[in-house]
């Protein structure tokens, strides 16, 4: 038997399979049909559970079998569906970026390596039936499969993303039925699926039964419009009604009812059109209606109507009633501007994968729902599904809890850039690809662009989808990325018959700045992807928005991307940890580069989230008289006022309340301000006190996504009070100190402490405070720091255009310092001062860096350390520039006052307030899934280190510091490639900095902008360091 290898030809993406049609099951009545659940219609079966399964290297060796129905010597094991078998014990997920996991050569795939997995279960057909079309719907199968029904050939389909349909009627029977599944991993439409996520197999959707009336509503688009003047909506909705009957049918009804949300209907009855069907050909009944001033769909406020569609036959009897909930809103492009309901709205997005840790690409409601909530409460107001067609529930809940969706095609040819859009063999599955993602999501409020797919080039089979979409639904503009991208040769101003949308990704801030101010620009520019939030990253958020926020046509972006797609394992020795490319023997993948998003797999929040929700949040306050607390509140909501917003405002005395109250009601229209003046009063400022006015917004009442108190952004203010300065230690003030030195060290005694700085290395290797060592070594010069992921791969470390090549190739991971001189002498006052002249490099070869450090020793126990450095000219830019200090186990309290509580950069630190937290120097970790650099906090004022008798070393800054602190050092963070491959040490590491380098987003985008590089320069630095005990 010779059957025909469907799965390498492009022009077959199904065969027998239904035309794709909205999502919907029929129901009884109208009273289950408002429920939206199809656990409520009697007409639907839900397939999934435990089927039987048999995996194979390859379809050839089970093909004939299948297709004659001749598996009678195959071993069956059990497998639950939805689920991916790539992650129930067979075969292996594989990560890819850009590369095809298979051999480059559309359309042919493997013939001996390409998994295949057969499914079988068997099912019974309700009695009740009997007498109506039976079909089954797979929601995703990846890639491809064919499907049997007791033993008889059913038919083909490819395509992971989107709905399969079949018609069962003529291949069921009475009684137990058996359904027969062949999937195959790798077929033609996987050069389409080249996604930059995880490539997994299986059928990992739902698979359910749903019968239909032989005379029903095969699909809908109902048209919530609102008229010119944005007030009244106006409805149409065209209803499609398929027969199976062989000769013309009269009197039948399509009627149709809209309920708000209290259930109560729209009209006083239904709206009716009568149909004829001739001859077994589909009909359309087109029902309008004209509601006067519904309540408008937005992200902020996200008001559903139920739809339902009810099919009566001549005599009046209903046999089918269907539903969907509607959002009355008008989306447009007018100029530069992206409008919602006339408005040009910022799109606050993220990009967001389908990914769940344990179970890949099926997802519960329960996490998608979690996902919600969180892009709610951090101030998120628009998603793109990048790069497919999401779960169907997925649009139900965003249109429920309100939230701006790009629905992007099931196309990415990233290996075959460029070349397969210009293919006409390929124009069938382009073209296919979009029209079933239209046609299965057309209902949804939610959904304000259609996305022709991602980084696939530009050609005509754009141009031929671009078409085909405009003319279906014309009230939703389109989004391309690749028709203006300058990599396949477009720009900017190209692509206007694909993308109403300029969608750039990864620009630098300066080029879409240029853009905005150009005469030429007609349309709005909403970046597709930036701000590429691999590891440690996401720096200069603070830029892109204030470009954004004053560049008329600038609109937002989509972050990249929202969660860590690692796949949980677990160690010999039983630790769990998350995975990535290359870690289950896929030896071509792109190690952590799936490893990029705002939060973890387990979706708690990265802090680079904080960052975004602050630059994203929806009231600004300005200063008008600071001094006499006047201020200036925005509202910078689209569509509510202020009114469901509490404030709060506290003054704060060097990190310490002193005055604090409620703001006056908020009573602010969307786009509005209102002046308010504060009653605060200057405190009595003592030496080098500083004050701070921190405003809080909270939601006064609990949302569908959120609890009363939830904070939606707040805003801090250095008070402009004058503060006496800070007064010089006189001599004869402190102590007494002894000097006693030997060939290597220098020995100082004072009232309560003792310490010797090491004439060798210049460190300080004993200090000793009542008893207690506070110090085991340090301060240790450094520049090297673990490397974040936008520094450089670790897995690529020779990766051209990024700072760790040309670190690691600068030796800055074996710098050592070299002392040159030491000399001491004790002042008349007392104090005693080290002076230090060293050079940093690494050894035996000219040095890179060449310092002077002062240690300034009083007899209160203080130390003040001072650094002035000069670093070669012809060195890259630094990590950092500071110092590391090792103290001993036991210091696990950690305070300080400076910018906090999460971790905070240089050029990711406008979402941290300046306040005096704690906490311990375990919770300062931030567990990136391949360990780099972490828990920085930048401003810092001051910073104790604690153990558990209270005797503590602080350190304060000259005048600020950046600080670190961990259990880890930065070899162990380098060295180590996953979390469980950490290994926490008893000391306590701290790293003092005048700075360290920006964030920025080089991983995959613009390098840190220029004013948070430490350039080849000459840098001072200085803290002090003083032992305490508190009392």
């Amino acid at each position: 038997m010779n059957i025909r290898h469907d799965w390498e030809d492009p022009q077959v993406v199904g065969i027998n399979k239904r035309p794709g049609r909205a999502q919907f099951v029929p129901f009884a009545d109208a009273a289950t049909a408002i429920t939206h659940n199809p656990v409520n219609s009697p007409y639907v079966t839900n397939l999934n559970g435990r089927w039987q399964f048999s995996y194979f290297a390859n379809p050839d060796l089970v093909l004939n079998d299948f297709h004659a129905d001749e598996l009678t010597d195959i071993t069956w094991d059990e497998i639950t569906v939805p689920g991916n078998w790539t992650l129930q014990g067979y075969d292996k997920p594989i990560y890819t970026n850009v590369q095809m996991p298979i051999p480059l050569d559309p359309p042919h795939v493997p013939q001996d390596d390409n998994p295949t997995g057969i499914y079988r279960r068997s099912f019974t057909v309700p009695e009740n039936w009997h007498g109506r079309q039976i079909f089954i719907c797979f929601e995703g199968v990846e890639s491809a499969f064919y499907l049997m029904v007791n033993g008889r050939f059913m038919g083909y389909s490819q395509g992971s993303r989107l709905p399969a349909e079949f018609d069962l009627t003529d291949f069921v029977l009475p009684g137990e039925n058996q359904l027969t599944v062949m999937v195959i991993r790798w077929s033609d439409g996987s050069y389409l699926e080249d996604q930059d996520h995880w490539w997994m197999a299986g059928i990992y959707r739902d698979v359910y039964l749903y019968a239909a009336p032989r005379v029903h509503i095969r699909d809908f688009f109902a048209r919530p419009e609102l008229d010119d003047a944005l007030q009244d909506g106006n409805l149409q909705v065209h209803v499609d009604v398929e027969a199976f009957e062989k000769q013309s049918l009269h009197g039948y009804q399509v009627s149709m009812q809209v309920m708000d949300g209290n259930g109560r209907g729209l009209f006083p009855s239904p709206i009716s059109k009568s149909i004829t069907i001739a001859d077994n050909h589909p009909t359309t009944a087109n029902l309008r209606a004209t509601i006067k001033n519904p309540a408008k769909w937005s992200a902020e406020t996200p008001n559903l109507y139920t739809l339902l569609l009810s099919l009566l036959d001549p005599h009046d009897n209903i046999l089918e009633v269907v539903s969907c909930r509607i959002g009355f809103r008008r989306v447009e492009i007018a100029g530069c501007e992206l409008l919602i309901n006339g408005r040009p709205v910022l799109i606050k997005g993220v990009n967001r994968h389908e990914h769940d840790d344990r179970h890949g690409k099926t997802i519960s409601e329960t996490s998608m729902i979690a996902d919600i909530k969180l892009m709610k409460q951090f101030n998120i107001n628009a998603v793109r599904n990048s790069h497919y067609p999401n779960h169907p529930r997925w649009y139900e809940l965003c249109d429920e809890y309100g939230l701006y969706v790009i629905d992007e095609a099931n196309i990415e040819a990233h290996a075959a850039n460029n070349i397969l859009c210009h293919e006409p063999s390929w124009t069938h599955a382009f073209v296919e690809r979009g029209q079933r993602m239209v046609q299965r999501s057309k209902n949804h409020a939610c959904i304000i662009l259609w996305s022709l797919g991602n980084e696939s080039g530009y050609g005509p089979n754009h141009d031929a989808l671009a078409g085909w979409i405009r003319g279906l639904d014309p009230t939703r503009p389109l989004h391309y990325e690749g028709a203006i991208s300058r990599s396949v040769g477009q720009d900017w101003w190209n692509g206007k018959r694909v993308t109403d949308i300029v969608c750039p990704m990864y620009p630098r801030v300066a080029e879409i700045v240029d853009y905005a101010q150009n005469l030429a620009a007609d349309r709005p520019l909403i970046m597709c992807e930036y701000a590429h939030s691999m590891g440690n990253s996401t720096g200069n958020l603070r830029e892109y928005w204030d470009a954004i926020r004053n560049n008329h046509g600038l609109q937002g972006g989509f972050i990249w991307d929202w969660v860590d797609q690692g796949l949980i394992k677990t160690s010999p020795d039983g630790r769990a940890y998350w995975a990535y490319g290359g870690d289950f023997g896929d030896e071509i993948n792109d190690y952590n580069f799936c490893i990029n998003g705002l939060i973890w797999p387990d979706r708690k929040p990265h802090p680079a989230l904080y960052e975004y929700k602050k630059v994203l949040q929806p009231v600004r306050v300005e200063a008008a008289d600071l001094a006499h607390g006047k201020i200036s509140i925005h509202n910078e909501f689209d569509f509510v006022s202020m009114l469901g917003i509490n404030g709060r405002y506290t003054l704060e005395l060097n990190g310490q309340t002193i005055q604090s109250g409620d703001l006056p009601t908020l009573d602010i229209p969307p786009g509005g301000s209102l002046p308010v003046t504060l009653p605060i009063t200057k405190p009595e400022m003592s030496s080098g006190a500083e004050c701070y006015l921190t405003i809080r917004f909270t939601l006064r009442k609990a949302t569908a996504w959120a609890n009363a108190g939830h904070e939606i952004g707040w805003e801090q203010f250095l008070m402009p009070f004058s503060a006496p300065a800070k007064q010089k230690i006189l001599p004869g003030q402190t102590s007494a100190l002894s000097l006693t030195q030997t060939e290597t060290a220098v020995a100082i005694n004072g009232t309560d402490f003792y310490l010797s700085i090491n004439k060798n290395s210049g460190l300080i290797t004993e200090w000793v405070y009542r008893q207690t060592a506070v110090l085991q070594n340090g301060p240790t010069f450094n520049i090297w720091r673990a490397p974040i992921d936008n520094d450089g791969f670790k897995l690529d470390a020779q990766r051209p255009l990024m700072p760790l090549a040309a670190w690691l190739d600068a030796g800055f991971d074996r710098y050592q310092t070299k002392v040159n001189t030491l000399s001491v002498k004790q002042t008349d006052s007392g104090q005693i001062i080290a002076q230090i002249k060293a050079t940093a490099g690494i050894p035996n070869q000219l040095p890179g860096i060449t310092f002077d450090q002062t240690y300034m020793i009083y007899g209160d126990g203080r130390v003040k350390v001072e650094f002035d450095a000069q670093v070669r000219p012809n060195l890259p830019i630094l990590p950092r520039f500071g110092v590391g200090l090792t103290l001993p186990a036991g210091f696990e309290q950690y305070e300080w006052y400076g910018r906090g509580p999460h971790e905070n950069y240089i050029d990711r630190n406008f979402g941290a307030a300046v306040g005096r937290y704690h906490g311990t120097v375990d919770d300062q970790y931030i567990p990136y899934i391949m360990p780099q650099e972490n828990g920085n906090k930048t401003d810092v004022r001051w910073l104790t280190l604690t153990n558990r008798n209270g005797v503590g070393l602080q350190v304060t800054g000259l005048p600020l510091l950046e600080a670190t602190v961990s259990h880890f050092t930065t070899a162990d963070l380098f060295q180590a490639h996953h979390t469980h491959k950490l290994t926490r040490r008893d000391e306590t590491f701290l790293y003092l900095d005048k700075q360290q380098m920006g964030l920025g987003g080089a991983s995959c985008g613009p390098p840190t902008l220029p004013d948070y590089v430490l350039a080849a320069s000459s840098y001072q630095f200085g803290f002090e360091l003083r032992p305490f005990i508190n009392q």
